[in-house]
């Protein structure tokens, strides 16, 4: 028999909220994340100042000292998601964490990349005045990952993801396919990343990222022709995962149920997605919930607010479903938070699926001509009944993914 996997709990930290009530509460009047960073105006070489971060964040009395010496702040909301989405489960305290059934997928593009500077500083100047034990474990890529696993004192199997847009994404979908395999009953998934100067110069250097600096109520703005680039974002989202008959046998209550995934790679250049690959990691996700494109009545898009990747994902969008497809991307309100896109994504289309009303893109005015047809939720909130919903994430190095969740 097949083992089923259903969300059991979630949670996440972000620029508008780490709930949704507030965050629900943001979009309906009409805000988003984005803000002009006064301390990046030392950065001269920098085109933008733009940037989603989350603001008034701090676990320093809520988690012992000793923890928080391996943790930089994408470990910190890496854990606080986790923490909040066993809370919602009712899994914290609970023996099951600790049995060896139990175990943790999560994804970032790096660690904290203010760790590195001790590194960088025995290496140019010959002094290691910041290095200590623990600076490597605060850098490393799958340190939010170790720090979840160690807090809870989880003993089954840690999944690391680290590929950029999608480490949040496939690590959903990996802990997915480790309960289908029967190598877990319980998967604590999400991805994370903490903002930093150095994650908008990877994009500025290659001039993809926003310049209205004056004006960050009006950007990013995804598939929109008026667009000038992608806004960095932070944060971090976490889902419960659990095989059905487990959580059913404990009296968990069911959020959703995840039916399908994918992930595919474009083999073909390391920055310009392609929309033929694409096209087929939506199709083989619907082939794995063995669903007709009929069935999804919406799509989570990834919209990054960039050129090329705009117009290829509503290319391979419209070539799965046609232009009957509501769609719509939540980066124009937490901008781009990489590591973590994946999970908040998909938490907060769950939480939309579940209330029946889905949110428009912020900034969305104007769709550019260049991008498919499709129907494009845009200046306010729309009715949807949807039974299934996709969640899609498309990364450097051409990683594509997709998520089916369904309603219980």
């Amino acid at each position: 028999m097949t083992r089923r996997v259903v969300v059991t709990g979630m949670g996440g930290v972000t620029a508008l909220g780490d709930d949704w009530p507030a965050i629900r509460g943001q979009f309906a009047a009409g805000r988003t994340g984005v803000r002009r960073m006064a301390d990046w105006e030392q950065f001269a070489g920098m085109n933008t100042r733009l940037a989603a971060p989350v603001t008034g964040f701090s676990v320093g009395e809520r988690y012992p000292r000793k923890a928080l010496r391996t943790m930089g702040p994408v470990a910190q909301m890496g854990v606080y998601a986790a923490e909040r989405a066993l809370g919602d489960a009712g899994l914290i305290g609970e023996r099951v964490l600790t049995g060896g059934r139990t175990g943790v997928a999560f994804g970032s593009s790096f660690g904290s990349p203010e760790a590195v500077m001790g590194f960088y500083e025995l290496r140019t100047t010959g002094a290691s005045r910041h290095l200590n034990a623990t600076n490597y474990i605060r850098m490393m890529s799958h340190t939010a990952l170790v720090n979840i696993g160690l807090f809870f004192g989880i003993t089954g199997r840690l999944i690391p993801t680290s590929s950029a847009c999608t480490s949040g994404s496939q690590a959903i979908g990996f802990a997915y396919e480790a309960i289908r395999l029967n190598r877990a009953d319980v998967m604590l998934a999400g991805g994370g990343e903490e903002l930093d100067i150095t994650d908008a110069a990877v994009f500025d250097t290659m001039f993809a990222t926003s310049t209205r600096n004056d004006r960050p109520e009006t950007t990013p703005r995804p598939f929109d022709r008026d667009r000038d680039g992608l806004v960095i974002g932070e944060g971090a989202a976490a889902l419960v995962l659990e095989e059905r008959e487990h959580a059913r046998a404990r009296g968990a209550r069911i959020l959703a149920e995840l039916v399908g995934f994918a992930t595919n790679s474009d083999g073909n250049h390391v920055t310009q997605p392609q929309a033929e690959t694409m096209r087929t990691a939506l199709l083989l996700a619907l082939d794995d919930a063995q669903l007709a494109p009929a069935a999804i009545g919406f799509v989570c898009g990834h919209g990054t607010a960039t050129e090329w990747g705009d117009i290829a994902e509503s290319a391979a969008t419209n070539a799965v479903f046609g232009p009957r497809a509501p769609i719509h991307s939540l980066k124009g309100h937490f901008g781009h938070s990489l590591g973590a896109c994946g999970a908040i994504e998909a938490w907060l289309a769950i939480e939309m699926m579940r209330e029946g009303l889905f949110w428009p893109t912020a900034n969305l005015q104007h769709v550019d001509p260049r991008c498919a047809e499709l129907d494009y939720v845009m200046g306010e909130a729309r009715a949807i009944d949807a039974e299934c919903i996709m969640s899609n994430n498309f990364a450097f190095g051409g990683i594509n993914t997709s998520l089916i969740f369904r309603r219980p």
